[in-house]
């Protein structure tokens, strides 16, 4: 696997730990190393103070081996927005608190702080409907989304986020302000 691809993600993925982007046993974090491959965190790694074990690299191209078995339960959707999305060389699957609570009793994100305004008009958002179905329907859906908008980031009801970019910081950067906005309009709704 690529040692420097590798340090990145281990890298902003213990910062994302931290800030509570991941939980104990869901998100994932993956980056583009080839065409046809990439790297994504094993199903049972906890995100934080990860290491070169925790993460395994899979093909996109060839038929699913024993590695897929080991690999985050979010796979799938990485491997479906690589092969549609040229543009994609990180993803990641969180579930920031305040983003995915606003996304429970809204259809839309506006910002209204100055870092959200910024960088988000709005932020719509995505109902899958019904979760005893969504696993099988994530990937296509998801995918279906990203090839469909210019958006870099979903925003899925109950759900949390998916994003993708060409630029990790970058990435981060949407998710921690896009968490900062809707932090700031609970808080502010709380206070009113």
């Amino acid at each position: 696997m690529d040692t420097h691809l590798l340090n990145e993600i281990k890298h902003i993925s213990n910062s994302m730990f931290k800030k509570n982007y991941f939980g104990v046993f869901h998100g994932s974090i993956s980056a583009r190393d080839s065409v046809n491959s990439f790297i994504i965190n094993k199903k049972e790694t906890i995100l934080d103070q990860v290491s070169d074990n925790c993460f395994l690299r899979l093909s996109c191209s060839k038929q699913k081996d024993y590695r897929w078995n080991e690999a985050s339960i979010d796979a799938n959707i990485h491997e479906q927005m690589y092969n549609a999305l040229p543009n994609a060389k990180y993803i990641s699957y969180t579930m920031p608190p305040f983003v995915t609570a606003y996304s429970l009793n809204h259809n839309i994100v506006i910002p209204k702080d100055y870092y959200g305004y910024q960088l988000f008009d709005e932020v719509h958002v995505y109902d899958p409907k019904n979760f005893t179905d969504w696993k099988s329907r994530a990937p296509s859906e998801i995918t279906s989304f990203f090839k469909k908008s210019n958006d870099k980031i979903l925003l899925i009801k109950g759900f949390g986020l998916i994003s993708y970019n060409r630029d990790l910081t970058q990435m981060v950067k949407k998710v921690a302000i896009l968490e900062n906005s809707c932090k700031l309009l609970t808080l502010s709704s709380v206070m009113e």
